[in-house]
């Protein structure tokens, strides 16, 4: 990886910052497939947009919701379609007609359903009329993932107990969008990529690498052995994240989970804690939006500086 393997953390180890492993780490400022029967169909949703249960090994992403969702799934061509199944009532669109086109060229089976037939494969609230079935995404290995070359200094985001699908899908989306890296995920109390997550990361996860660790804390102090800078997000901390001073350096960004925020060995394991600072009466902000503003300040310093 540009800028990480077998170099110091920042300008030089004198200049690490001084705040490490404060005590207060609460976090603020951040198939059953179309079952016969409605309470069996019903009690699938649930799953699939609460706590999932895919084995340890397992990301998911199987099942694919929403027509962005879709439409990335058939453009990105990097694992095997199953089915895509769209709804009659649906009118046609740019973007459906996109689908469609993808599917013959792929030479992927598309079936058009009624919309109440959609409805009883549909894992999530609002399918938006178009379905897909896949083969699920394949985790990364965290060396492969630390080794990926880059014309820019590494930027990754770990997340730490995020439970919430909603808030997994959408920093993911933004995570790619804004170019990170990659994302690492523990292996246990942690959200997966359920339907629900799947959808609201609109594709990303058609392009975004994803490693699955055994414990977190261990894997970011591999990633620290590699030359990255550990930073997480503490509303508790005094240091805001216009004061990062390793923005232009190899790091990774650690998000805890809403309301708990970072697990004490977690933030143990951070070279500086930082915090969004806030001038409002609500004590926090949701942990995707905190992301999104975190991970976008780094590419604003990196831009700057360029």
């Amino acid at each position: 990886m540009s800028g990480s393997r077998g170099r110091s953390k920042g300008p030089s180890r004198g200049a690490k910052p001084d705040n490490r492993k404060p005590a207060g780490n609460n976090h603020r400022g951040h198939r059953n497939r179309g079952g016969s029967s409605t309470r069996q169909n019903r009690s699938n949703k649930n799953d699939a947009q609460g706590k999932p249960r895919p084995r340890s090994s397992e990301l998911g992403g199987d099942h694919i919701e929403g027509r962005q969702a879709v439409r990335e799934l058939l453009r990105a061509g990097r694992r095997r379609v199953e089915q895509v199944l769209i709804s009659e009532e649906v009118h046609d669109t740019a973007i459906l007609a996109e689908i469609a086109d993808l599917s013959e060229e792929r030479r992927v089976p598309l079936r058009q359903l009624t919309r109440r037939k959609l409805d009883e494969h549909a894992l999530t609230e609002s399918h938006q009329g178009v379905i897909a079935t896949a083969e699920p995404i394949q985790p990364v290995d965290l060396d492969m993932l630390l080794s990926t070359q880059q014309d820019e200094p590494a930027l990754v985001v770990a997340l730490d107990g995020v439970t919430d699908p909603g808030n997994l899908g959408a920093i993911l989306r933004t995570a790619e969008v804004a170019g990170v890296t990659g994302v690492v995920l523990p292996r246990h109390r942690a959200v997966r990529l359920t339907p629900a997550a799947v959808k609201a990361a609109a594709g990303a996860v058609e392009y975004l690498p994803i490693a699955l660790v055994g414990g977190l804390p261990t894997a970011l102090r591999r990633m620290s052995d590699e030359g990255l800078w550990v930073i997480g997000l503490d509303g508790t901390s005094k240091n805001s994240i216009y004061q990062l001073r390793v923005a232009n350096e190899s790091l990774v960004i650690v998000f805890g989970a809403e309301g708990r925020g970072l697990s004490h060995l977690v933030a143990q394991r951070c070279d500086q804690l930082i915090s969004i600072p806030q001038n409002g009466q609500l004590e926090s902000l949701n942990v995707s939006n905190a992301a999104a503003i975190t991970i976008y300040e780094v590419r604003r310093i990196r831009e700057m500086d360029q």
